[in-house]
C-alpha cells in the first residue's frame, strides 16, 4: 500500500481528485464492478504525465475509464489506479472549418452535438453510442454502416514512459472494433477528425432518426455495457442468440435482453460473475446449435 499512497500523493500534488477504494459500479454503464485501489480524475496533460511516470517507476498498473460503457469490471475490483480524463481532456474545438480537435475524455454525444451545431456531417451514426471519444477511437466504434475510422485522421497519446506522441492515418491500425491502442500501452489523449460541410437541421434530423431506431430496438432503459458480442461473419449476434431461444435467459441478476438479444442487461444487482456465466452459456449454446463462435466485444477489467 506504500506504493499506492505514493501515487496518491503525486496525483493530489498535481491537483487531481483522488478517491481510494472507489466502487466501479458507480462509474460503469453496467453498474457492475468492485473497488479500484485508486480512482483519479486527471485534469490536464501535465498531471497525466506525472501520474504515468510515477506509476511506471512504482510498477502500478493504470487503466483509463472513459464513459464506462463497453467494459465489465471484476467483482473484486481493479488493482492499481483507474484514470478518468477530465478538464482539458474534454475540450472540443475547430482546428479549421471542417476539422475538429477533441479531447479523449469528451463524450461521443458531445462531439456529435458539436459537429451538428457547426454544420459538420459525418458523425451522425455515432449519436446515441454511450461512450467517450477516447473509447470510440480505442474500439473503432461504429453503427449504421459508419465507424469512427471513417472520420479519424490522427490521435495523440502519452506513452508508458510519460512522453507525448501521435499516430497518423494507417499508423492507428483501425479495423473492425480494433486500433493500435489495444496493444501499444499508451493513453489516448486527443483525436483529430475531418468532417464535411452540411446543413445543421438535416444533420439533426438524421441524428434523431438514428436515436429513435436505437430507442425502439435497444434496451436503453436498463443498465448494460452495449452490444455484448462482436458481429460474426455473415450473421448478427443478436439474431443467432434469439434463434437459439435465449431471449430472457438469466443468471443471477444478468439477463439477455427481451428487447434485443445482443444485449445483456443488469436486471437487478447483477455481478460480474453473473454476466460472465451468462456469456459462457450463450457462447456454448450458439456454437452447439448454430456452429458459430461468438466473440465478446465488451472488455473484461480486473
Amino acid at each position: 500500500m506504500e506504493k499506492i499512497e505514493a501515487l496518491k500523493r503525486t496525483a493530489e500534488n498535481a491537483g487531481c481528485l483522488v478517491l481510494k477504494e472507489e466502487p466501479m459500479s458507480r462509474h460503469t454503464t453496467f453498474q457492475i464492478g468492485g473497488p479500484a485501489d485508486l480512482y483519479i480524475a486527471v485534469k490536464d496533460i501535465i498531471a497525466l504525465k506525472d501520474i504515468v511516470r510515477t506509476a511506471s517507476s512504482l510498477n502500478i498498473p493504470l487503466m483509463v475509464l472513459g464513459n464506462g460503457s463497453n467494459v465489465l469490471v471484476s467483482d473484486e475490483g481493479v488493482r492499481g489506479a483507474v484514470l478518468s480524463l477530465t478538464g482539458d481532456f474534454r475540450r472540443i474545438t475547430l482546428a479549421d472549418p471542417t476539422t475538429v480537435s477533441c479531447g479523449s475524455g469528451a463524450t461521443l454525444a458531445g462531439l456529435c452535438k458539436f459537429a451538428q451545431r457547426n454544420g459538420l456531417t459525418g458523425l451522425e451514426f455515432a449519436w446515441g453510442i454511450p461512450g467517450s471519444v477516447g473509447g470510440a477511437a480505442f474500439m473503432n466504434a461504429g453503427a449504421y454502416e459508419g465507424q469512427f475510422s471513417d472520420v479519424l485522421i490522427s490521435t495523440t497519446h502519452v506513452t508508458s514512459t510519460g512522453k507525448t506522441d501521435s499516430l497518423l492515418g494507417p499508423e492507428m491500425e483501425m479495423d473492425y472494433r480494433k486500433s493500435a491502442y489495444q496493444k501499444n500501452g499508451s493513453i489516448l489523449t486527443s483525436i483529430v477528425a475531418r468532417l464535411e460541410p452540411g446543413n445543421p437541421e438535416q444533420i439533426a434530423m438524421q441524428m434523431e432518426d438514428y436515436f429513435n431506431r436505437r430507442k425502439a430496438k435497444q434496451p436503453l432503459e436498463m443498465p448494460s455495457a452495449g452490444s455484448i458480442f462482436k458481429r460474426p461473419d455473415g450473421a448478427y449476434a443478436g439474431t443467432l442468440i434469439e434463434q437459439c431461444g435465449l431471449k430472457g435467459a438469466q443468471v443471477g441478476g444478468a439477463m439477455v435482453s427481451e428487447k434485443h438479444a445482443g444485449f445483456i442487461v443488469n436486471a437487478g444487482d447483477a455481478t460480474c460473475s453473473d454476466v460472465l456465466a451468462l456469456i459462457e452459456k450463450i457462447q456454448e449454446t450458439v456454437f452447439k446449435q448454430a456452429g458459430v463462435r461468438l466473440e465478446c466485444e465488451v472488455r473484461p477489467v480486473s
